[in-house]
């Protein structure tokens, strides 16, 4: 069996856990939901930081909980990046890495330490202390630190939480270096929406201890029977590929995956090779519909879409509307008035008219 197989129940005063599922062995899955909804808890679980009567866990068909297996967390080939970044304030870098590097037995050792301090980017505090280091710095050294470890999957709680905005937005291209440069399964912990569109591939929907939902990132995010499509800052991703750049008029062309009529998103200049796959980011209210392609318009990005379904926001006098375009999903926001005046109905053609789109990575 391939995955990440568990069974866990937990009683512990009003909260109860109850997860019967398997994850993916691929690419970042974030484990979503609001505070208290069981998601560090899980991911304590998978650790071996709780040990559940009953629990089972398996990665690849190999067991590390079962009625006659209990791996300890040490154990465990995984790594652990907690909210704080938890590293020996007594040991400079270099030394808080070799820790956990020299504890793995060479034989184990599918990293080597230059490389991660490359990918992390942490060569040039290597030889400072801890409390030399910003918020950002230090995570990313924790970060490293647990890669290596040699981990068969990572876990990684709330990395960010207590990170300020200027840090947040310097370690964000280091996540996604690592997603894009490791075949490395990550479970992510985190209740930011933002961060979550950003990175992950897959995302399982938790509340009152249990997963909802759980699914492709793009698929989650437009599920009309899921609040994440409902919410004022519901959007979808598109998976796309640098075709050109227009250097006059500093654009780049995005044409998008698996597209049957020649879709192409403008964005503005991004230096990158082309065929370089990129997600984009589209806010449901940045999207409006027009029944005829307007030519005098200085919205750049104007795309034939069919409607697969129409169902109601939070708000009352709003409807989200979920379209098809070349074989991916966006939604779009309107006002209940505009979707009578203008017919809007599933299998109807219309144009979506994008006013911003958000190169995520």
């Amino acid at each position: 069996m391939s995955g990440i197989e568990m069974q866990f129940e937990l009683r512990r005063d009003s909260f109860h856990l109850q997860v019967d599922t398997t994850l993916p062995h691929t690419g970042i899955t974030a484990l979503f939901g609001a505070s208290g909804s069981g998601k560090t808890t899980l991911l304590r679980c998978i650790a071996g930081l709780e040990n559940i009567p009953g629990g089972k866990l398996s990665m690849d068909g190999v067991p590390w909980q079962s009625d006659s297996v209990f791996l300890a967390p040490h154990q465990r080939p995984i790594g652990y990046v907690f909210q704080e970044a938890s590293l020996f304030p007594h040991l400079s870098i270099k030394k808080n890495l070799e820790y956990g590097w020299k504890r793995t037995p060479t034989q184990n050792r599918t990293v080597q330490l230059d490389e991660i301090v490359s990918l992390l980017g942490v060569e040039g505090f290597i030889h400072r202390y801890p409390h030399q280091l910003s918020g950002g710095q230090r995570q990313r050294v924790a970060i490293a630190r647990a890669l290596l470890t040699s981990p068969k999957l990572l876990l990684m709680d709330e990395p960010l939480s207590g990170l300020d905005l200027q840090s947040k937005q310097e370690i964000l291209p280091y996540l996604e270096r690592l997603h894009e440069q490791t075949n490395l399964p990550i479970l992510y912990v985190s209740h930011s929406p933002d961060e979550v569109v950003r990175l992950a591939d897959s995302l399982a929907l938790m509340e009152s201890g249990r997963i909802l939902a759980q699914g492709e990132i793009n698929t989650m995010l437009t599920r009309p029977d899921l609040y994440l499509s409902k919410l004022d800052e519901a959007s979808a991703v598109l998976n796309c590929h640098v075709s050109s750049h227009d250097e006059r008029y500093h654009i780049s062309y995005l044409s998008m995956d698996q597209a049957t009529q020649n879709q192409t998103l403008l964005v503005p200049y991004r230096d990158l090779d082309c065929g370089h796959s990129v997600r984009v980011r589209i806010l449901a209210r940045d999207v409006s519909l027009s029944l005829h392609k307007q030519e005098n318009t200085s919205i750049s990005n104007i795309l034939p879409a069919t409607v697969t379904d129409v169902f109601p926001s939070i708000s009352p006098f709003q409807v989200m509307v979920k379209l098809d375009i070349g074989g991916q999903t966006i939604l779009s926001k309107i006002t209940s008035r505009s979707q009578e005046l203008l017919g809007i109905e599933k299998d109807k053609f219309v144009y979506a008219q994008v006013k911003s789109v958000a190169l995520m990575r």
